[in-house]
């Protein structure tokens, strides 16, 4: 599980969508819910980037390894 400041929310996105396996943000209540290719989820997640003046923190539990180096890649690039 990792916390990740989100700052561009398209390439994020794109780099959670080319993902293989789930990429699980950790709520609040502490569920899972996954957001790979979860289009409604996403929607919500770019109104929350949008309203916090294009930041976003989100924790994130990644199980695939390929899948979690491909978005740290991207959010450090």
């Amino acid at each position: 599980m990792f916390r990740f400041n989100i700052l561009d929310m398209s390439a994020f996105l794109k780099a959670v969508n080319e993902c293989s396996g789930t990429v699980n943000m950790i709520q609040e209540n502490g569920y899972k819910r996954n957001i790979n290719k979860e289009w409604g989820v996403q929607s919500t997640l770019k109104e929350s980037f949008r309203e916090n003046h294009n930041s976003l923190n989100l924790t994130l539990s990644i199980p695939d390894s390929k899948d979690y180096l491909r978005i740290v890649n991207c959010l450090i690039s």
